[in-house]
């Protein structure tokens, strides 16, 4: 384990390094290229579009052909596009190579998760999970900052770079890592996205990924827009603004570390009310304050990632535990749902909105609502640890 979950928490952390290094580029590459920021965006959506299709891609396949042969596959076009992207004179090729970086990353986050789903049961899992959410939130954290001191000293292809640089590190461990699927589907490769259907027929599974996935609206969405604001609306510099990121990002660090505590004393599904509430909570604040300063963003949104940092890895241990076959596929819709309603958030926040920090957090809190009220209705239909569901999830 201690080998295992440190890999699968970098391979995880794939798609954040590949946006959050870059996120501090942004404004610089408006005004380089000459470009609205809702065109220069394009490659942060462009990015997650990608990696959303190949989630769905790779989970299946490696139903029926292992985790091990379909990451190394991933993590080598991840690293041949992220040399395209530093090597990228406009922004439109800058757009084409994000989206092989996406189409890569794509295994890396799937399968992981996949893997995890393997190797681990139960309330063990659910540590596993927390741990690597926790290590994962590193990425977020300092992304920004090493991009911004980047920057200072080197033109923005050294950050993709970095990235290839890294791809290859992820490519090393996978390697040497053992294959943990034990007992691959028997059926051909077309016949194999078919099992999507057995997912899809999952109700259990499927209602809690649906509302898992909401958050992808603000959460994506601040990230999005979070250079623009703080570098634009409150005049910070490239590094100023790493600084804030990381504040943030160390949040989504903190928020894993109290669920562990917590799951010592109450259940998941009280943690994941309180951590509804507290997402809730930061959104009603960032709506309702007044944005005169970028602590006036800052403190609202460190609420909301905390709150979500604590809620997620417990939703996903739930949502896992709902399903004893066609994991990768699983794995992939858990992904995938999330993945595609954070593109649609990122599109979002881009559009020319008066006030994006009263959208993020009007799309928060009204999300947490919605949520709260789901999970008021239904936590009694989800149990962990041993215990038995109220109904048997639809397998066939």
């Amino acid at each position: 384990m201690k080998r295992i979950v440190p890999l699968l928490a970098f391979l995880t952390a794939f798609p954040a390094l590949s946006t959050d290094m870059y996120l501090p580029a942004i404004p610089m590459l408006v005004e380089q290229w000459n470009q609205p920021l809702v065109v220069v965006n394009l490659t942060l959506i462009a990015f997650f579009a990608s990696f959303c299709t190949f989630i769905a891609v790779y989970g299946p396949l490696s139903d029926r052909y292992g985790r091990r042969p379909l990451l190394l596959a991933g993590i080598t076009i991840y690293i041949g596009a992220s040399i395209g992207c530093a090597l990228s004179p406009s922004v439109y090729t800058l757009i084409a190579a994000r989206i092989g970086q996406g189409a890569g990353a794509a295994s890396a986050q799937t399968l992981a998760l996949a893997i995890i789903r393997d190797k681990f049961d139960g309330l063990e899992r659910g540590r596993i999970l927390a741990h690597m959410v926790g290590i994962m939130a590193v990425a977020p954290m300092l992304g920004p900052v090493f991009g911004g001191w980047m920057l200072k000293w080197c033109h923005w292809p050294w950050l993709f770079v970095s990235q290839a640089c890294l791809g290859v590190i992820g490519i090393i461990g996978v390697y040497f890592m053992e294959e943990s699927l034990k007992d691959p589907i028997k059926v051909s490769a077309l016949q194999v996205f078919a099992r999507y259907g057995v997912v899809f027929k999952n109700g259990r599974f499927m209602k809690l990924n649906v509302v898992m996935s909401l958050f992808g609206l603000p959460f994506f969405g601040f990230i999005a827009s979070s250079s623009y604001l703080y570098i634009k609306v409150f005049g910070l510099t490239e590094q100023q603004f790493g600084y804030f990121f990381a504040f943030t990002s160390g949040g989504f660090m903190l928020g894993p570390m109290v669920l562990n505590r917590l799951a010592n004393h109450m259940s998941y599904n009280k943690i994941i009310g309180i951590g509804l509430s507290g997402v809730t909570l930061g959104g009603l604040a960032l709506a309702f304050n007044s944005h005169a300063t970028p602590w006036h963003l800052a403190l609202p949104i460190f609420l909301f990632v905390f709150s979500f940092g604590v809620f997620r890895p417990a939703a996903t241990n739930m949502a896992l535990e709902q399903v004893t076959t066609d994991v990768g596929s699983a794995s992939s819709m858990l992904v995938f749902l999330y993945s595609m309603v954070g593109a649609v958030g990122m599109w979002m926040i881009s559009l020319e909105w008066p006030d994006k920090m009263t959208v993020l957090g009007s799309l928060a809190a009204g999300i947490g609502i919605l949520s709260l009220i789901f999970w008021f209705l239904s936590s009694g239909n989800y149990e962990i640890g041993g215990e038995l569901p109220l109904e048997a999830p639809a397998e066939d």
